[in-house]
This record gives C-alpha cells, sequence and structure tokens, in this order.
C-alpha cells in the first residue's frame, strides 16, 4: 500500500503550532504597499490564524490533526504512549480472563 503524500504547496505556506494550530501570512501584503493605509499594512503583518472549517480541509490535505482558532485544545486526540499502550493491552487481558 503507497503512502500518502501530503499537499506540499500548503505545507510551504503555513506553520503548525506545537498545539495543533494553524498559522498561515495574510495575503495583500508582499507590494504595492504605497498605496495601502498604513492602519491596513499593520493589520497585514499579523499572523492569521486558520479557522476550525478550514483546518479540517488542510487536515485532509496534510494527514495529520489540526485544530482551529475556537476549538479548545482536548479536541486534539494524542496517540497513546508505548507505555500506555501497554497497560491498555495488559487491562484488555484481565478483563478478558475475567470474563472466561
Amino acid at each position: 500500500m503507497p503512502k500518502n503524500k501530503i499537499h506540499k504547496g500548503l505545507s510551504k505556506r503555513i506553520r503548525i503550532s506545537k498545539t495543533g494550530k494553524v498559522r498561515h501570512r495574510s495575503a495583500y501584503h508582499k507590494h504595492l504597499s504605497s498605496r495601502k493605509s498604513a492602519k491596513r499594512l499593520r493589520q497585514l503583518r499579523q499572523d492569521r490564524r486558520v479557522s476550525s472549517s478550514e483546518a479540517k480541509r488542510f487536515e485532509k490535505m496534510l494527514f495529520r490533526r489540526l485544530r482551529g482558532r475556537n476549538q479548545p485544545r482536548l479536541s486534539l486526540r494524542r496517540s497513546p504512549s508505548p507505555e500506555q499502550r501497554r497497560e491498555m493491552r495488559a487491562a484488555a487481558k484481565a478483563a478478558a480472563a475475567a470474563n472466561d
């Protein structure tokens, strides 16, 4: 089975924080700035956070879990560590042995 390929263009345009939020640069900021007001340029300078619906779309393109602007940290489920997996397996075996 082939591996999933992430969307290279998207991965070059965004940054993912450790908490799973997605940052991107705002459009209309690179050139032709003399006709834009100072307030507009100041606002364009900030890194933007991606909304929840956009994050959901990006998840499909990048094959990883992401978090939107308004989603809590608990919305990301973490994969269990190897120790936790062993404990879960041991608990499942104990429960199966108790049922038999």
